[in-house]
């Protein structure tokens, strides 16, 4: 053994190499899609997804050319109302360099008018008495959900009340990066 070839050893171990490689690389690539979540025939979105139609927004030059969080709540606005506030806000804030692209709208259902505290939170956040006629897809109550409108002003997707915060900017992160506009 100790007068074998060294060039037919170096040959040896790039074959095992290759060996080795040839069934590493299934496993590689197995974790790769599913760590960029590109399995085939899994749902990759979070939201319920709705038929793209007009969502008949009011006009507001904040909101043109916007991916656009929208709430319905009256302007008492409880605890949940506060809770749906802020978590658009912080889905917003989320998106990093992206923020811009994304507008927050609160359409206040009633003729109260919001606290000063809660104005200050939402600092930023468009609100607007909601018009009548405005019809957004809810399962029970359209203040039940937030809803995402794109660019073009067409409704497109609903999140719940309650919705995983985690969940919801992956959602929009994904959508921000495959859109080339808004």
């Amino acid at each position: 053994m100790k007068n074998e070839n060294p060039e037919r050893k170096r040959s040896g171990r790039a074959k095992l190499a290759l060996l080795a490689l040839f069934f590493l690389l299934p496993v590689g690539a197995s974790y790769v899609i599913w760590w960029l979540d590109l399995a085939p025939g899994t749902a990759g979105n979070y939201g319920t997804l709705l038929t793209p139609r007009p969502a008949a927004l009011p006009p507001a030059d904040p909101l043109k050319g916007k991916w656009v969080l929208v709430q319905f709540d009256g302007g008492a606005c409880d605890a949940g109302c506060e809770r749906k506030l802020y978590f658009m806000r912080q889905v917003r804030r989320a998106q990093g360099r992206e923020m811009p692209r994304v507008a927050r709208l609160w359409l206040v259902t009633d003729k109260v008018a919001p606290r000063a505290e809660v104005l200050a939170a939402i600092e930023g956040t468009v609100i607007i008495p909601a018009p009548a006629g405005v019809d957004f897809p809810a399962e029970r109550s359209v203040a039940d959900h937030i809803y995402l409108v794109d660019p073009l002003g067409n409704l497109m997707m609903r999140f719940p009340r309650n919705a995983n915060p985690a969940r919801v900017i992956k959602d929009i992160q994904r959508l921000l990066r495959a859109s080339s506009f808004g």
